[in-house]
């Protein structure tokens, strides 16, 4: 359990980049250094957390922990992966926007930022060379990147992985194989979900006064998280919603500045909101507000996970899952771009930078930790410039 978690904490302090790049840090530390799964494997895992509401990277993280070391070796994975972010987040509510504002820091932030172009562009490559063999496989990855470039929302997404899957089950199925146990879902952590989402809004409004702030608090994060699809810049709006008139435009948008600028998980942006929603007790409106915001998305994930490999050996799911994967590719290919380059590469200087960095983690295979230190003063050093 130690193991997974600082693995994890490790990866929660260098994970810049929003849901694409963290995707792409899982593959290059799980698949490919660690070996703790087949890019198969991971596909599926990325492939599912597509589907469900809640924070996608996330999602993956807690999946690999679970593989690893069951519902303990999740939450590890998951504290080890936030545990980063929400220190930062927490920090930066009691400084407001004093650190944020400063240059240096900015620049810093963009060096890393342009980190995570190379180690999207990485994964995208990565995982083309795998699941994109044929013309089929091919055409849906370029189908997806397209589609979702030109016509760029979650409704996009999940039709287009709708129709990858359908695809692969007619004309990319494999042969049989043998089945171990019939799929059946988790009907507890279902039940669990379900049970919150219809029962915390009674309840918000049934308990007594001095508990009412802190049961409010959290259905409200519960409501956001379980409507999220898409990942970490959905739930920005749905916040913003419950906010309302409790916090300042001004501090409101300090807070979505610094989700975008730290690593790890964006949802970390809830506990900014829930230090500034809680007066009488911020540390805990930060932690009841971040905890309340990822539940929704590891209930879901926990009622499908278990008999997920059951589920893709059926043959017409096999080759729906190929599709998926294909498509995935495609996901990862548009991001790569939007939003991933077109935000932070925005000069002849940073496209160098990139480069530079791609040749030293595919040539001269330089570990995270180097990467990390070259972008950083990279960024310091142009700031200056």
């Amino acid at each position: 359990m130690f193991s997974i978690f600082k693995t994890f904490f490790w990866l929660g302090w260098i994970s810049f980049g929003g849901p694409a790049a963290h995707i792409g840090y899982f593959r290059q530390a799980f698949v490919e250094k660690r070996k703790w799964l087949s890019d198969s494997e991971y596909a599926q895992i990325v492939a599912l957390s597509q589907f469900l509401p809640g924070p996608g990277s996330s999602q993956v993280g807690f999946a690999l922990g679970y593989q690893r070391g069951g519902l303990p070796g999740a939450c590890m994975a998951f504290l080890g992966f936030t545990l980063p972010s929400v220190i930062i987040m927490l920090a930066l509510a009691m400084l407001s926007s004093q650190l944020t504002d400063m240059p240096l820091f900015q620049s810093i932030v963009h060096g890393l930022k342009l980190l995570a172009v190379v180690v999207v562009a990485d994964a995208t490559w990565g995982m083309y060379k795998n699941f994109c063999k044929d013309k089929l496989t091919v055409s849906l990855c370029i189908a997806t990147a397209v589609a979702l470039l030109l016509v760029p929302s979650i409704a996009t997404q999940m039709a287009i992985l709708v129709i990858a899957a359908m695809v692969g089950s007619k004309y990319l199925f494999k042969e049989a194989s043998q089945l171990t146990q019939a799929f059946k879902p988790s009907l507890a952590p279902l039940a669990l979900f379900v049970a919150l989402l219809i029962g915390l809004p009674f309840a918000a409004h049934i308990l007594p006064n001095h508990i009412l702030p802190s049961i409010a608090l959290f259905n409200d994060f519960f409501q956001a998280g379980s409507l999220v699809f898409g990942g970490g810049h959905v739930v920005l709006p749905l916040l913003q919603n419950i906010v309302g008139d409790q916090l300042t435009q001004d501090a409101f948008l300090t807070g979505y500045a610094a989700a975008q600028a730290v690593p790890g998980p964006m949802f970390t942006f809830a506990t900014y909101i829930g230090y500034e929603l809680l007066p009488s007790a911020p540390i805990a409106g930060a932690i009841i507000a971040t905890l309340a915001v990822f539940l929704p998305g590891f209930l879901l994930l926990l009622g499908v996970l278990k008999n997920w490999q059951s589920l893709a050996a059926i043959p017409s799911v096999s080759g729906a899952i190929t599709g998926v994967n294909a498509a995935v590719v495609g996901l990862l290919l548009a991001a790569l771009y939007q939003p991933v380059f077109s935000s932070v590469v925005i000069n002849e200087l940073d496209i160098a930078l990139v480069l530079m960095g791609f040749w030293l983690l595919k040539q001269m295979k330089l570990p995270i930790i180097a990467m990390v230190a070259f972008f950083m003063a990279a960024g310091a050093i142009t700031g200056l410039m």
